[in-house]
């Protein structure tokens, strides 16, 4: 009987504080909600903020309380991880009250959400790219702000998520084993950034889709495919002459050669011999790596 009573208390307790608040947020005694909007703020209890700040919104439009409501309006949103409204809040915010103390700090919780947004690479990157711009935006205006470090940080994590769909992409079609579009789509993404972070990885794969692709050519079109795998090799060599690829590389060079005729007679038999060895062990490493 006093579990029963126990509960049927604790019941009574937490419909009363659910009216209270419900009568709160319909309530049009703007002092009493503001006073009690931030008391939620400040007690982590930020989804019930957020909601007395909308409410607050309509009431305190043209006062001198307007910009801190919409402000924290926005704050409460991105303190409860609703990045999406967050943004729309902040992005509102921003157009109605540009000089607003708040316009600054409002600016940067807006391309934080834009950020937080992103989704991984395999995804569409269309909000990597607008949270880049305003990351980029906000960096130029506020050279100086605190949160410089932090911009730089985000957008190194987006640029590295760009250059990673880039780079799978093209590869997959090297998975594939269709090395004609494998190379022209490594090149690209190298065209289109000089500086992906894969690029000795891009430089390899073009290396060897020229090299596949030659491999498996018919007899009168290999010495044309040959001599575009040696340029490429050659290319990689140049910039990467000591990568951990170099050593598969060489012997696809050397292998190269021997089909295009540079090597004869006795020392062909013996370079085809130690390519054939060698290779063997390479490509058993090289598969380890690439999986």
């Amino acid at each position: 009987m006093r579990r029963i009573l126990i509960l049927f208390s604790g019941l009574c307790l937490l419909f009363s504080c659910k009216s209270q608040y419900e009568m709160l947020l319909n309530s049009n005694d703007v002092d009493e909600k503001y006073e009690a909007a931030f008391a939620y703020y400040n007690d982590r209890k930020f989804s019930k903020a957020a909601a007395l700040f909308e409410s607050l919104s309509v009431l305190t439009t043209g006062t001198e309380k307007d910009d801190t409501v919409q402000y924290y309006w926005g704050l409460s949103n991105y303190r409860f991880r609703d990045y999406y409204t967050a943004e729309t809040n902040f992005d509102h915010f921003l157009e109605y009250f540009p000089r607003s103390p708040f316009s600054p700090e409002a600016r940067f919780l807006r391309l934080d959400c834009l950020y937080r947004s992103t989704l991984r690479y395999e995804l569409d990157q269309n909000p990597t790219y607008k949270a880049m711009n305003a990351i980029s935006e906000y960096m130029q205006e506020y050279p100086n702000s605190v949160h410089m470090d932090a911009c730089r940080q985000m957008m190194e994590d987006l640029e590295e998520r760009l250059d990673t769909k880039a780079y799978e992409a093209a590869r997959l079609y090297y998975k594939m084993e269709d090395y004609i579009a494998s190379r022209v789509a490594f090149r690209n993404v190298l065209k289109d950034d000089s500086e992906n972070m894969y690029r000795e990885d891009i430089l390899y794969y073009i290396a060897m889709s020229s090299y596949k692709y030659a491999q498996l050519s018919v007899h009168q079109k290999q010495k044309e495919r040959y001599m575009t795998f040696v340029d490429d090799y050659l290319n990689f060599k140049g910039e990467y002459p000591d990568s951990e690829y170099s050593r598969e590389l060489d012997i696809l060079y050397r292998r190269a050669q021997r089909e295009l005729g540079r090597y004869v007679g006795e020392e062909s038999r013996e370079v085809s011999r130690d390519l054939k060895k060698e290779l063997e062990k390479t490509e058993k490493i090289s598969k380890k790596r690439k999986n």
